[in-house]
């Protein structure tokens, strides 16, 4: 479990989403590996047109559907190569030293599953953005993997890269917010960047305790912590916090029932994950 794994395609994201897994490796001092999957579209060019035109004919036809189904394939083959390496050359430029590139051949979840075993982050990109909570759904790419893999996973959502100078955790006092605690004090990526502990809810005495507690247990890591507590809707009023902490990152673990958790993986959709405007890192 080492490498950085950025999945990449030739969507507005994939700039960012190489730079993002750049300065990740360099944080994590992993070796990073550029991935980019040639899925099936689903919709083959060759066709069944028996009965609508004649036998002589259809073989023909057929035949030459066949041949651009064949010249597709390898123009995709050819673009993805030199997407890649594109990709390296940009994520070489940005510092990164062990490097390598992987093309593959059929479904993304299952490249990603395959990889799994030897991952400790991946990152990926986010297509579609929404203004409000209900106007579309999440990227399947994106849902899938984070459902599916136990590994980390960082999700840009496209805009061009600027390293953060602070992160934000999305915390609210469960067993899974204070394990993701665990996680960022144990672990090199974020060592050295302020951190706010925000949580949406009531302003009860037990919930500032709760924000105490694991600003103290971040300020035992050595993480300089400041807390929020903030009434409302999370899906609302967390975009509306982290928009004023600047260049940022958004921290969370991925399961639990709590409100907050559920816009991670929910039943439909990742809520937050459409809303925010700066990345979000989803801890197991």
């Amino acid at each position: 479990m080492n490498k950085v794994y950025a999945c990449i395609d030739s969507l507005a994201s994939t700039a960012a989403v190489i730079d993002w897994a750049a300065w990740s490796a360099q944080r994590l001092d992993a070796p990073l590996e550029l991935l980019h999957v040639l899925e099936r579209t689903g919709r083959p060019l060759v066709a069944d047109y028996s009965g609508a035109i004649g036998l002589g004919s259809q073989e023909t036809l057929l035949a030459e559907l066949s041949a651009l189904d064949a010249q597709r394939g390898k123009l995709a083959q050819e673009a993805g190569r030199q997407l890649l390496a594109g990709a390296r050359q940009r994520a070489a430029a940005a510092g990164v030293a062990r490097l390598d590139v992987r093309l593959r051949h059929g479904e993304l979840i299952d490249t990603v599953l395959e990889m799994e075993p030897d991952a400790r982050l991946f990152v990926l990109g986010q297509h579609y953005h929404a203004s409000v909570a209900s106007k579309i759904h999440l990227d399947h790419h994106v849902e899938r993997v984070i459902r599916a893999v136990k590994r980390p996973v960082l999700v840009s959502p496209g805009a061009p890269f600027e390293a953060p100078k602070r992160f934000v955790i999305a915390f609210d006092g469960s067993p899974t917010a204070r394990k993701t605690l665990d996680t960022v004090a144990r672990s090199p990526m974020l060592k050295g960047l302020p951190v706010l502990l925000a949580m949406v809810g009531a302003d009860t005495l037990q919930a500032r305790q709760q924000l105490e507690d694991a600003r103290l247990a971040l300020a035992v890591a050595g993480f300089e912590a400041a807390v929020e507590l903030v009434s409302g809707e999370p899906e609302e009023v967390l975009p509306a916090l982290i928009k004023t902490q600047g260049a940022s990152l958004l921290v969370m673990g991925a399961y639990g029932h709590s409100r907050i958790r559920q816009m991670i993986v929910g039943s439909t959709t990742t809520t937050l994950l459409r809303l925010s405007e700066i990345p979000v890192l989803i801890l197991r």
